[in-house]
């Protein structure tokens, strides 16, 4: 018997489907089954079957084309698409509208409010204000408190006096704020600066500190119990001298060296050159002031010794007893009170915040 041998004729040298290297089966295709590589044809010495060769080689071919190999389309997954977030939406200018309606009509509400509830109160009785429910319509009681107020505080002696004081205070302190804001912005003298300094400090130090001296003052002056020692004390007012300062502070030097050269007197160029435009800062002032000595309550009551000079904070504290208190003719004074300063604010409101305003930007 021959060994196997080669043979050479046709029938040998076939290829099948299953022995030819580049068949289904010799052909190593990796995971994504679309490459293979040149060691893929391979052939062990035996039967052509593939050898183990060309099993690494295919499975090295496979990896490659599934990572993206040249010449190779790899299709990846398509990745879900990230969550649109909420849109944000702005308020409309309807809605600012509202909110802003709203806001000021609770504002609106919280100041009128109040007032409206003691005119309401003038015009009913004691008796009247502390019933359940309290009442929200004007009453009849109003001439029994005006009555009741001018008899037992001479109610219309004490509003002259409210008023004579609060104008001759107003004019007085006017000028001396006036005249040393003046000084303070246009002359330049060695110390300024810690004079002025010196002064502000009035601004931080309480009011109570200073009632004793002064009320020492006053009695070895004389004048307890006079107009005089209600007005004189707080006629050169730290924020008074601050404001004008502050204001005069932006007159041009220019305008003020060409009057000296002109030969106008320094009294002359206070009240003809530096004061006009001063108006709005003066009328802020004086609102200021007459307002301040309008309201002022404790210092009054410690010099003031008569009823017949009472100023309205006083008289009006005077009204509540300790058996008995009549809050109506209370609320009645209260409400004349608020008269005149309402008034004066209706007058000069048009130069009070331009007034407050002046100097703020330095030009």
């Amino acid at each position: 018997m021959r060994p196997a041998e080669t043979s050479d004729g046709p029938a040998d040298r076939s290829t099948g489907p299953a022995d030819d290297s580049t068949g289904p089966a010799a052909k190593s295709t990796g995971p994504a089954g679309s490459s293979t590589g040149p060691a893929g044809n391979s052939t062990g010495p035996a039967g052509k079957s593939p050898g183990p060769a060309g099993r690494a080689a295919g499975r090295r071919t496979g990896r490659t084309a599934a990572e993206g190999a040249p010449g190779t389309t790899v299709r990846a997954a398509a990745r879900p698409a990230p969550p649109t977030p909420g849109r944000t939406t702005r308020p409309t200018r309807t809605g600012r509208s509202i909110l802003l309606t709203s806001g000021l009509a609770i504002v609106l509400a919280a100041v009128v409010v109040p007032f409206y509830w003691l005119t309401v109160g003038a015009t009913h009785s004691s008796q009247e204000l502390f019933s359940s429910p309290p009442p929200v319509l004007p009453g009849g009681h109003l001439a029994e408190n005006l009555a009741t107020l001018q008899e037992t505080a001479h109610f219309g002696r004490v509003v002259l006096n409210s008023l004579g004081i609060a104008t001759v205070y107003t004019l007085l302190a006017g000028t001396v704020c006036t005249l040393a804001g003046y000084g303070f912005a246009t002359y330049r003298f060695r110390g300024r600066e810690a004079l002025f300094g010196l002064l502000m400090l009035g601004l931080v130090v309480p009011a109570q500190i200073t009632l004793v001296p002064l009320f020492r003052m006053m009695a070895e002056l004389h004048w307890l119990g006079t107009y005089q020692a209600v007005i004189a004390p707080n006629l050169a007012l730290p924020f008074g001298i601050f404001l004008m300062r502050q204001s005069m502070g932006a007159l041009p030097q220019e305008l003020l060296d060409s009057g000296r050269m002109d030969g106008c007197g320094e009294l002359r160029l206070f009240l003809r050159v530096a004061l006009p435009p001063m108006r709005p800062a003066l009328a802020a002032l004086a609102i200021f002031l007459f307002l301040y000595q309008w309201n002022d309550f404790i210092w009054p009551l410690i010099v003031l010794r008569d009823e017949l000079t009472f100023t309205i904070p006083v008289a009006l504290a005077s009204l509540q007893g300790l058996d008995e208190t009549d809050y109506g003719a209370i609320l009645a004074g209260t409400s004349i009170a608020a008269v005149p300063m309402a008034v004066v604010f209706l007058l000069l409101q048009r130069h009070f915040v331009s007034g407050l305003l002046a100097g703020a930007v330095k030009e």
